[in-house]
Parts: structure tokens; C-alpha cells; sequence
């Protein structure tokens, strides 16, 4: 498979994608089977149309070079499927390892919605499982399966333009009075570790007139049960409160700079009428300790130069 990937004219970035969605394949097939990837033998995927599927996929989505990628959870369907290796249930050994930490749902229609190819490709390139963000549709596409199912048997696709992002976060929450100020850092170190999108604490009175600490961590869905694990591991709570909620972001991009004084990032953010951007702080302060300057002034001399 890498041989015929690699020797493909198409640009590098499409053979690396192509090789790790069917990297992504082996390793599932690999557990599924019990052997090492080496061992592994493709019978359905590894077929040349399913190279040409695959390929193709990571060619349109070099072309549509697309921010973000969401896709919705995915329907498994249900019953039992032929393969190369008799009748398994729905979703096959191999898919259902590939899904492994993505939202699916079964039932209602009887056969084989995704399979271990769909699985590997929405893996590789879906950043985000969940409802369609609101945003400005501009162009819609349709592939439709050759099956006769209850309901139209189609995938769709929507490319579109949004105004900053919408998403909802979760914030987790918990109080304690009998950890020390290492211990409690300590805490955040590993919470970041695991996946926050940003922890913090506020000195609260508790009960029996005790000084405390309300720890609270702010994070996607992908990484809440990982850090309700680590919070209970690093801290000495038993209970910690969960709340969802909204979150409205503007659009990002980190930009490398080539300046006098050396690389420099600079972040620009755009949506919602507004337009900021600001330099990393770590580059910054580089340049204000190098030139015995306020991280003001570093900030003023890079403005000045054109930055």
C-alpha cells in the first residue's frame, strides 16, 4: 500500500494524508485481528477503487483547504454485513476501533452506514463531532450510495463562512480547603496537560469558616472525561459540579514573521465586525530582554518597523 501511495503524482501533502488514513486502517485491523501491522493483509480497502477513494478525498480537501472540519455524529447503522471474512455485526471489528472516541449512534436502519475507509478518512480530518456551526453556506455537495435504505441513502457536505466560531464548552468545578498552593498548582500543570482549554481559581469562604479554593477548568467535550479523571486524581475533592455553555470565539491565525530581530508570531483575529492582532508574548519578551527594553516599547518598535 505505501509502495503504490508513495509512487502517486500527486502532491506530498495528499500521499501523506493517503498513508496515514490507511496507517489509521492497519492499526484498527491490527487489534481486530490480534496481529502486528505488518502482518496485516487488506481485503476490501486495499483494493485499487479504494485507493482512488481515498486519494481523491485527500486531494479535494488539499483543494478546499478548509479551517475546520465538523462533522456530525455518525449514524453505524445496524444488523450484520458480508466481508471477506464471513458475517460480522454492525459496525465491522475494524470501524468500530476506528470510532473509538467519536459520537455514533445505531438503529433504524438495518445495514452497514459506515465502513472501516469512512471511518479512517472522518478520523483524519474531522476536527469536531457535533451540530453544523452557524455560518454562510456557499456551496453544497451530494454523494449518494447505490442501496435502497428506509431514508435517502446520501452523504452531504457543506462548505461555508463563519464570524468567528461558536462552540459549547463545559466549565468543571470543584472546592477544596485542604491542599497546599504547590499541590494546587501541580493540578493545573497536569489539567492543561490533559486537554483545558484554560483553568483558574478563585479564594472562596467554605464551610466551618474555612479559607478555600474554588478550582474551575474550561474544556470541549472530546476532553471532558479525561480531565473529571485527572481532577479527581490531583486533587483531593469527591464531587465536581459540570456546567455547558456557549462559547463565541473570532477567528485565529498564527503568523510567522521574518524580522530584524529574529522570528516572531503574531496572532490575528478577525469575526463579528472586529479586527485585533497581537504579538506572541514569549517572542516579545525575547526582543525586550536582547534590547534592555520594556515589552511596551518592543511592541511599539515592532509596530513602527512595520509589523
Amino acid at each position: 500500500m505505501e509502495h503504490i501511495i508513495s509512487h502517486l503524482a500527486v502532491s506530498e501533502k495528499v500521499r501523506e494524508d493517503a498513508l496515514n488514513v490507511y496507517r489509521l486502517i492497519a492499526e484498527a485491523e491490527s487489534r481486530a485481528h490480534g496481529k502486528p501491522v505488518p502482518e496485516i493483509h487488506f481485503h476490501e480497502v486495499g483494493t485499487m477503487d479504494a485507493i482512488a477513494d481515498v486519494t481523491a478525498v485527500c486531494m479535494l480537501m488539499e483543494k478546499l483547504n478548509p479551517d475546520k472540519v465538523v462533522a456530525s455524529p455518525v449514524h453505524v447503522g445496524s444488523g450484520h454485513v458480508r466481508c471477506a471474512h464471513g458475517i460480522m455485526p454492525v459496525p465491522a471489528p475494524a470501524t468500530a476501533y476506528l470510532l473509538q472516541g467519536i459520537p455514533t449512534y445505531g438503529g433504524g436502519i438495518d445495514g452497514e452506514l459506515c465502513t472501516p475507509t469512512g471511518a479512517a478518512l472522518l478520523k483524519h480530518f474531522v476536527d469536531e463531532f457535533g451540530d453544523q456551526p452557524v455560518m454562510r453556506v456557499g456551496a453544497i455537495g451530494y454523494g449518494m450510495g447505490k442501496k435502497d435504505f428506509e431514508t435517502a441513502n446520501c452523504l452531504r457536505a457543506m462548505l461555508g463562512e463563519t464570524e468567528g466560531t461558536a462552540e459549547t464548552v463545559y466549565e468543571l468545578s470543584c472546592n477544596v480547603d485542604d491542599m497546599t498552593a504547590e499541590k494546587i498548582s501541580f493540578a493545573m500543570e497536569r489539567l492543561f496537560e490533559a486537554g483545558a482549554r484554560e483553568v483558574y481559581t478563585v479564594p472562596v469562604g467554605m464551610k466551618k469558616s474555612r479559607p478555600g479554593t474554588w478550582i474551575r477548568v474550561i474544556c470541549t467535550g472530546e476532553t471532558k472525561q479525561a480531565l473529571i479523571r485527572q481532577m479527581f486524581l490531583h486533587t483531593t475533592t469527591i464531587g465536581i459540579r459540570e456546567t455547558a455553555a456557549k462559547r463565541y470565539v473570532l477567528n485565529r491565525e498564527i503568523v510567522a514573521l521574518d524580522t530584524p530581530w529574529g522570528a516572531l508570531r503574531r496572532k490575528d483575529c478577525s469575526g463579528y465586525g472586529v479586527s485585533r492582532s497581537k504579538f506572541e508574548y514569549e517572542d516579545l519578551a525575547r526582543i525586550a530582554r536582547e534590547r534592555n527594553m520594556t515589552i511596551d516599547e518592543a511592541a511599539q518598535m515592532l509596530r513602527n518597523a512595520g509589523f
